[in-house]
Order: C-alpha cells, then structure tokens, then sequence
C-alpha cells in the first residue's frame, strides 16, 4: 500500500514538474522572440538615421580597448571570413 502512495505522489510531483517546465519553455520563447523583434528593430531604425545623416560617423559595434590592457573579445566578433 505504501508503495503506491509513493508511486501517486512522484506521478503527482512529475505532473507539477512537467506543467512548470512547459510554462517556463513559453516564457523563454515569448523573451526570445522578444530578443530578435528588438534586434531586428534596433537595425532598422539605426539604418534610417543612416540614410537621414550620412555624413555622421558610424560608431564601431565594439570600442577598442586602451593600449597595454587585456580586453574581453567575444567569440562572435571573431568569425571567419567565407
């Protein structure tokens, strides 16, 4: 008897789990669209200011680092060039 119990109760906390790591998959999703929407946004709207003032200079993406220091260089800005 008391086996089943145990056996109820982990089926019951797997359901609790299993409900909670879906919602949790949507809320991810809902950020991640969000993420990509601000992207894509963010490059229109900087290429309009682009054609409006195209005598402005275009800051670089990432600033270079004074001279002597060790920065921080993130694997994406090293792509191969194909």
């Amino acid at each position: 008897m008391l086996g089943w119990v145990m056996a109820a109760m982990a089926f019951a906390v797997a359901a609790v789990a299993w409900m909670r790591a879906g919602r949790i998959a949507r809320k991810l999703a809902a950020l991640n669209q969000s993420y990509w929407e601000l992207r894509y946004d963010f490059t229109r709207l900087r290429s309009q200011v682009a054609r409006l003032d195209p005598d402005a200079e275009q800051p670089s993406e990432t600033p270079t680092p004074p001279a002597g220091q060790v920065a921080f260089v993130p694997l994406s800005s090293i792509r191969k060039k194909a």
